[in-house]
Formats: C-alpha cells, structure tokens, sequence
C-alpha cells in the first residue's frame, strides 16, 4: 500500500519535554515551581514573574492586653472596696451591713437587667439584618423557597402588632399561590412595612421641622449642636422602635454607625449640589437673616440622617414600594417662600 505523506522524525529534548515535530518550533519547558495563590493581586505578580509577598503575621494586640488589664485592675479594686465597705458597716452596727448587702442586690439586679436588655435589642437588630440580607439574597438567586422563608419570618417577627393583624392574614392567604420572587417579597412589603413606613416619615418629618425651628430661634451655637444630637439620637430611637427593634445604649451606637455608614455610601452628611441649589433657589438668603438659613439646613441634614436610618431599620429592601426622598419628608422646609403682597 502507498502513502503519499513522507515519514517525519521527532527529537526527544529531555525526559520531561513533549516530543518536538520537526519544522516545529518546540514549546518552552514548563517552570519546575508551582505556586497556588487565591488573591487577584497575588495571580498578576504571580503571573509577571515577581516575587509574591508574604503577609506578615501581625504581632501581639498591646492595646487590647491594656485595656483588657486595666478593667481587670479597676474591677478588682472596686470589688475589693465594696466587700471592704459591707464589712466595716456590718462591724459598725449589723443592720447598716443588712442594708448595704440589700443594695448591693438591687445594684446587681439592675445591671442584670440592663445586660438582658442589651443584649435582647442586639438579638432584635441582628434578626432584622438578617430578614433583610435574606431577602437582598433571594431576590439575586430568584430562590423562591427563601422567599417564603422571608415571608413568614416577617409576618411571625411583627406577629405582637395587633394593628397588623389584617395584613398578616392576607399575607397567609396568599401563602399557596404562585408569585414571583419580586411579588411574594412586594406583597409582604406593601401589607407589613407599608404603614411602617408612613410612620417613620411623618417622625422624619416632625424631628426635621423641630429643629429647624430651634436651632433658627436658639442664640447660641452650642445650644443648636445639642439639640440636633439630641433629636438625632431619639429620632433614630423612633425610628428603630416603629421597625420593631429595642435598642439600648450598645444597640443604639451600632445603628448610628451603620446610619452614619450608610450616609457615606450615598453622598455623605455634607449638602449636595442639588440640595444647595435648592436651598439657593428659595431666595433665603436674601429674604430672611442668615440665622434662619442655618436651622433649614439643619433641618435638612436631620432629614438626611432620618432617611438614612430609615434605610437600616427597614427589615426588607425597597422592592415595591417607591423609598421616601428628600421632599417627602422635608418639603415643608424646601417649599419656596410666598412672595409679600405689594401695597
């Protein structure tokens, strides 16, 4: 039999090496060292040729051994003092013993309390991250199974709402058909949250035209900055507490730095562009006094925080229902003043 193609012969450069066809050019030997790396950064100086390098193992927490030394220090002296105390009055006289042991108890007892409701409204701010995440996550991955799961944990997480009671039910009754991932979580939203959120708007409203009108009337500036802290922390003690969460002092700083977080996210606590042509375009400034110009933006940026906080407290995104804007909650602040009628 003959063959047309003539017999080629190959040369084997090495042990390890694919064999080479001749008027081939022969591939380059594979590198001997393989390293795994999971970091993008460390794939491209990997990739280059460059030496990767290795993270430093960080050294002993100094500080945290410090201050977790110092409490000790401080905890044991004042152990040490009061079980002093108790028993120089019980040496004393024995019924100045049995009263201090008595307040000793109830000073226990109170900060047993105080631990329980602590840690009570950190459970309840961790159980609305919770609804919240799981509901962002079965809206990416359409698991409609998830969806259902949001929706019962919702209804069964406000089931001490009496005023809720009808929108439970017909979430319940809904509970069998067959809805997209959107409508399931959108219903849930508009018969649960929706009264919630009118709530928290008209407290976002009121909190802003307070200190609009305190701090435009105060005469001093440190009497302005400690009403808008003060209305910022009970504005958002308000608004934790329409959304169901208890929080306490620790619970309290946890949702201002998320609030606070959150307005970095979307533009931070400084007046916007748009905002600043706003407040321009009501002519404040040359109609009225420059202190009054002051308590509107004050105003203004309690507004701000308010939605802000709104938007961490809420247990469930914005699927259906249209999230509250600037104007809605502070329109009365950006309403044009009525020109004065000419004699």
């Amino acid at each position: 039999m003959s063959s047309t193609q003539r017999p080629r012969a190959f040369r084997i450069s090495s042990a390890d090496a694919p064999p080479a066809v001749e008027g081939i050019p022969s591939m380059p030997p594979a590198p001997t060292g393989v390293r795994i790396v999971e970091d993008p950064v460390e794939i491209l100086d990997a990739a280059d040729g460059t030496p990767v390098p290795v993270a430093k193992s960080r050294g002993v927490p100094w500080g945290g051994l410090l201050l977790s030394a110092a409490g000790g220090l401080v905890s044991l002296g004042v152990g040490l003092s009061v079980e002093r105390l108790i028993a120089d009055l019980f040496q004393a006289a024995p019924w100045l013993g049995g009263v201090a042991l008595a307040l000793l108890a109830l000073a226990g007892l109170a900060l047993l309390a105080i631990v329980v409701r602590e840690v009570r409204g950190l459970w309840r701010e961790r159980k609305i991250e919770h609804l919240r995440q799981a509901a962002v996550t079965a809206i990416a991955t359409r698991d409609h199974s998830a969806a259902q799961g949001v929706v019962r944990d919702l209804a069964a997480f406000y089931a001490d709402r009496t005023a809720l009671a009808a929108g439970r039910q017909r979430l319940e009754a809904s509970a069998d058909a067959i809805l997209d991932v959107d409508d399931r979580i959108g219903l849930a939203e508009h018969e649960l949250l929706s009264p919630l959120d009118r709530q928290a708007r008209n407290a976002i409203a009121t909190a802003a035209k307070q200190v609009s009108g305190v701090t435009a009337l105060s005469p001093r500036a440190i009497v302005d900055v400690a009403f808008v802290i003060y209305s910022a922390v009970r504005l958002l003690r308000r608004i934790a507490a329409i959304y169901g969460g208890r929080p306490g002092f620790l619970g309290l700083l946890r949702l201002a730095r998320a609030a606070f977080a959150h307005l970095t996210v979307t533009g931070g606590m400084a007046v916007g562009e748009s905002m600043i042509q706003q407040v321009l375009g009501l002519g404040i400034a040359a109609r009225v006094s420059a202190k009054l110009g002051e308590g509107v933006l004050n105003g203004l940026m309690t507004a701000r925080f308010g939605l802000a906080a709104l938007a961490v407290c809420r247990p469930l995104p914005f699927v259906r229902e249209a999230p509250p804007r600037l104007s809605d909650v502070a329109g009365e602040l950006l309403r044009p003043a009525e020109p004065e009628p000419k004699p």
